[in-house]
C-alpha cells in the first residue's frame, strides 16, 4: 500500500506586542493584526475600558487578543509587559512602538523641563526599552527566531512643527534615528526594523494638544486635500511586519498623503 503523506507541521500564529494601542492608530493596527493571524497583545496606560473595548471586538470576530497594561515609560513595567505576552500568547514575534504623546501647542520659549522629561519619557525612552526587550527575545545571537519591530514616528520628525510641536517633532526625530541605528545592528540576527511617519491623521491626539478640529484647519496643506485614517497607517505597518517587506528594514515609510 501506497505510504500515507503527512502533513508539515502547523506554525504557530505569530505574536505581536502593540503599545499604546487602546486607541487611534494602535487599536486600528491591533485590529487589522488579528484579522490577519495575529495573537495581539494590546497594551494601555490608563484607559482599561478603551483596550478591553478592542480586545472584545478582536475576540468578537474569531481573534486572539489580551490587554496588558504597562508604563512602558518605566524599565521595570516594560520587561514586565514582554514577560506577560510571553507567558500568556506565546513568544514574541513582532512588536509595535506606537505609544506616544502630544502636550498643548506652544513657542519653544513656553516649554519646560518637566513637559520635555515627559514627552521623551513616553515617546522615546519607551521606544528604547521595548526595542531592547524584543531584541533580546528575538535574536538569534540570543537564542530567538527573529522576527520584525516598527516604530511609528511622524512626518514631524522632517517638517519640525514649528509653533506647535517642535519638542514632538525632535522625539520624532529620535526614533527615526532608533529606526536606522538599530536595524543595522539587527539585521544579522534576523530582525528587521523598520518606521512609519503618519502625516495628519484622523485621531484623538489632536484634542490633547488643544486643536480637535486640526485635520479640517490644515487639510488644505495636504495634496491629498484630506487627513487620514488610522486604518491606512496601520496597513502601512502590517506591510512592514508582514513576510512581503523581507527584504525590507532601516525604512522610514511616509504615510501622508504627500506632505
Amino acid at each position: 500500500m501506497p505510504e500515507s503523506k503527512q502533513e508539515p507541521p502547523t506554525a504557530p500564529p505569530p505574536v505581536l506586542l502593540i503599545t499604546g494601542a487602546s486607541r487611534g492608530i494602535g487599536a486600528a493596527t491591533a485590529q487589522l493584526a488579528a484579522a490577519r493571524g495575529y495573537k495581539v497583545a494590546v497594551n494601555y496606560l490608563r484607559n482599561q475600558p478603551a483596550a478591553e473595548k478592542i480586545v472584545a471586538a478582536i475576540r468578537d470576530h474569531g481573534g486572539t487578543a489580551i490587554p496588558l497594561q504597562a508604563d512602558v515609560s518605566i524599565e521595570a513595567e516594560v520587561v514586565r509587559l514582554f514577560d506577560e505576552t510571553t507567558t500568556l500568547l506565546g513568544p514574541i514575534t513582532a512588536l509595535v512602538n506606537n505609544a506616544g504623546i502630544v502636550e498643548r501647542q506652544s513657542r519653544l520659549d513656553q516649554i519646560d523641563a518637566a513637559r520635555l522629561y515627559r514627552i521623551f519619557s513616553i515617546n522615546v525612552f519607551s521606544a528604547f526599552l521595548c526595542s531592547r526587550e524584543a531584541v533580546r527575545r528575538m535574536s538569534t545571537r540570543h537564542g530567538g527566531q527573529g522576527g520584525a519591530i516598527v516604530n511609528v514616528s511622524s512626518a514631524a520628525s522632517r517638517i519640525g512643527s514649528p509653533d506647535e510641536y517642535i519638542d514632538y517633532a525632535a522625539t520624532k526625530g529620535a526614533i527615526d534615528t532608533l529606526t536606522l541605528g538599530l536595524s543595522k545592528e539587527v539585521a544579522e540576527e534576523n530582525i528587521r526594523v523598520n518606521a512609519v511617519r503618519p502625516g495628519i491623521i484622523d485621531t484623538e491626539i489632536h484634542a490633547a494638544g488643544g486643536e480637535p478640529n486640526r485635520v479640517d484647519r490644515v487639510r488644505k496643506t495636504i495634496p491629498m486635500r484630506r487627513g487620514g485614517q488610522p486604518e491606512e497607517v496601520a496597513a502601512a505597518i502590517l506591510f512592514l511586519l508582514s513576510e512581503e517587506a523581507s527584504y525590507i528594514t532601516g525604512t522610514l515609510l511616509d504615510v501622508t498623503g504627500g506632505r
